[in-house]
């Protein structure tokens, strides 16, 4: 990488207090002519499955560079800090399960570090803030060029904390589903492939909800149910109008069910 490399944050710090500025203000000492991207700061509170949803279906599409995430409720805990190596790009941050979906995302791992160098990190590093004094300067040294294998030994990529999968699965006669994110519009995104739209044609119920196969939003009356695949791939459902989560009454971890028409 070049002295005019990305780097991308991805936080639940919020946005009332210094946290993000902290790391900017690390990464702009370190490497000045870095680039960074403020993936967003309004993750959940410790929401690791929520963090890692959103970045996985993020760094697809930024350019290539170092990808940093905290959603990190273990911070200070004996949970490592790692650097992953992948085609599409760098991730750095806990070894918590916040990363490997990403990592996926851009071709998977090919190699993996212990963030564990004293160089590389904040002459002291706090027990809760390891976004300023240990993910942002291990960034802004990958920026520059550094390879990652001089921030700290290998890791075993098989030892990565991985996420438990999201449930998906027929069940008699219809589907459940865990609700994997819902965004800024209420729209709920379902922890499945986009083959499942097929599977329950054209009127299907959600949540015992009559909705409408769609491609978009206006394919459904104003304030009803379309059925849709979003622009992460996965079946979503909305609300023409309005917010599905609050309409069916959902959160992410939730299940929803679904059946086709005919089973209505």
């Amino acid at each position: 990488m070049n002295p005019t490399a990305w780097i991308s944050l991805t936080t639940d710090y919020g946005l009332g207090d210094g946290f993000v500025a902290a790391c900017h203000g690390v990464i702009a000492r370190i490497a000045p002519a870095a680039r960074v991207i403020d993936v967003t700061h309004l993750v959940p509170a410790a929401d690791v499955r929520r963090g890692a949803a959103v970045l996985a279906q993020t760094v697809p599409h930024l350019p290539y560079g170092v990808h940093v995430a905290v959603v990190d409720p273990g911070v200070g805990t004996p949970r490592r800090g790692i650097a992953l190596v992948t085609p599409g790009g760098l991730l750095v941050g806990p070894d918590n399960g916040l990363l490997p979906p990403a990592a996926a995302a851009l071709g998977g791992v090919t190699a993996a570090v212990e963030l564990t160098n004293p160089e590389w990190l904040a002459p002291e590093v706090s027990r809760t803030f390891h976004g300023r004094d240990v993910f942002a300067p291990v960034a802004a040294r990958l920026a520059l060029g550094a390879p990652p294998s001089d921030a700290g030994p290998p890791v075993d990529p098989s030892t990565l904390v991985t996420l438990p999968a999201p449930v998906a699965r027929r069940d008699g006669d219809g589907w459940t589903v865990e609700v994997l994110t819902v965004d800024h519009f209420g729209n709920v995104q379902l922890a499945a492939g986009p083959d499942l739209l097929d599977a329950l044609g054209d009127a299907p119920r959600v949540a015992g909800h009559p909705a409408v196969r769609g491609r978009t939003f206006g394919d459904a009356p104003a304030g009803a149910l379309v059925f849709f695949v979003d622009s992460a791939g996965r079946p979503a459902v909305a609300v023409n109008g309005g917010r599905a989560a609050d309409l069916l009454g959902v959160a992410p971890g939730d299940l929803v069910r679904l059946r086709p028409e005919q089973d209505g």
